[in-house]
């Protein structure tokens, strides 16, 4: 096997690393070396985004340490049955990387996530040992966020925190018996028990010792995990469902949805065409609505009879729309609650409402000045100077935000 330059590793892994959604990094503490001692700060600022074709920001060197996988998950790409080319970076090639990517401004910080190699416990110590000669040799104090692997053990999983600005741990699909379909190898049990033993030493790295000193930082940005999407039955009800009950047990700073793509030579259990991007989008607002908008998971999934979110309109606005007897609201005489319903009303937009209207009686123009998408709202409010009239109750309200459709085409 010909020798691979760094260069052709890093075309590899970068691309292999492309599924993993969860790499955002808000939610850390704040550091920088403007203080002359250490490398890199962990701040946006400075900071030369590239963005990739379909869109999005990328300010963080996004990779595997290699795609070698002991696994055979029936719906990823680097199953240990999937021909693909393999590649591996040793411990230093990573953090060279790191710091010369930094260094030349190009990112912020560094998202590492890996196949399963030899075992668990060896693959999380080679990921630690990386963060280890970034935070220890390099003096590194850039953003980084570590992929864990469940089976490995505590100890490793509770340095990789104390490293590491944020971990976290895939719950891989919806429900258990998905995981056992398509990952017999994994274990949604232990997936469960990792998550758990994060949230609590967390938990207790906030508290202070008799004597008053604090224990060493613990992952300040929190976890989060990943689900994909599309790969097996499950209905948005059931996906906002496992959600919901990951955010309440385990704190998680966020839940990310990846859509199933199709992958060449899998199993004939997966589904031969992806779902579409936009269920990826309306299940981040439906997510959006139930941890800031007081929304209850059975107000946004009863709206259609299968479960599944309108994939036409956002989910506030379906809410609204089935649930007309509640409009229109008077902006000056509303609970902060049913403000928060309004289509087009975001939360910095009912706060500024709120605050506004204790001084004087709003008018339709305040509402615009504030940031309130009027396009959305103006059938849902009545404000000075301003009543929708009939508008609210029309039988066309919901063409009117809908998608015009389209002439569909044979090639």
């Amino acid at each position: 096997m010909t020798k691979q330059t760094l260069d052709q590793k890093l075309a590899i892994l970068s691309d292999a690393a492309k599924y993993d959604a969860s790499c955002a990094s808000s939610g850390s503490t704040k550091r920088d070396s403007r203080d002359g001692k250490g490398l890199g700060s962990n701040e946006g600022s400075g900071i030369c985004h590239a963005y990739a074709p379909d869109g999005r920001c990328i300010s963080l060197l996004k990779i595997l340490m290699t795609n070698f996988c002991i696994y055979d998950c029936s719906y990823c790409i680097n199953r240990v049955s999937s021909n693909v080319e393999r590649a591996r970076f040793s411990v230093d090639e990573v953090v060279k990387l790191t710091i010369e990517f930094y260094r030349r401004n190009y990112i912020e910080g560094l998202f590492l996530s890996s196949g399963v190699i030899r075992s668990p416990d060896a693959t999380m110590s080679d990921m630690v040992q990386i963060a280890r000669k970034l935070r220890h040799e390099e003096n590194f104090r850039g953003y980084i966020h570590l992929k864990t692997i469940p089976d490995a053990s505590p100890e490793l999983i509770e340095e990789a925190g104390r490293l590491a600005d944020r971990l976290s741990i895939n719950v891989e699909l919806p429900t258990d018996t998905a995981v056992q379909q398509y990952a017999p190898e994994k274990k949604p049990e232990q997936i469960r028990r990792a998550m758990a033993n994060v949230r609590m030493t967390k938990e207790a790295s906030k508290e202070k010792s008799f004597s008053g000193k604090r224990p060493p930082r613990f992952a300040p940005a929190g976890q989060s995990t990943q689900m994909i999407i599309g790969a097996d039955e499950s209905n948005d009800a059931t996906v906002l469902g496992q959600s919901t009950r990951l955010y309440s047990s385990y704190k998680l700073k966020r839940v990310y949805y990846s859509a199933f793509s199709p992958i060449p030579d899998s199993s004939s259990k997966l589904p031969l065409i992806r779902p579409p991007l936009q269920r990826e989008h309306r299940l981040y607002q439906a997510d959006w609505l139930l941890r800031f908008y007081d929304f209850q998971l059975d107000e946004i999934t009863s709206v259609t009879r299968d479960g599944n979110l309108d994939l036409e309109i956002d989910p506030k606005l379906a809410w609204a729309l089935v649930h007309r007897e509640h409009f229109p609201l008077d902006v000056n005489r509303a609970s902060r609650e049913m403000l928060l319903r309004v289509p087009g009303f975001g939360v910095k937009t009912v706060n500024r409402i709120l605050a506004a209207r204790r001084h004087r009686a709003l008018r339709y123009e305040d509402l615009t000045r504030m940031g309130a998408s009027m396009k959305k709202a103006r059938a849902f409010v009545t404000a000075g100077g301003w009543t929708p009239g009939g508008l609210t109750d029309s039988a066309d309200l919901r063409a009117r935000f809908a998608p015009p459709p389209e002439q569909l085409t044979l090639f």
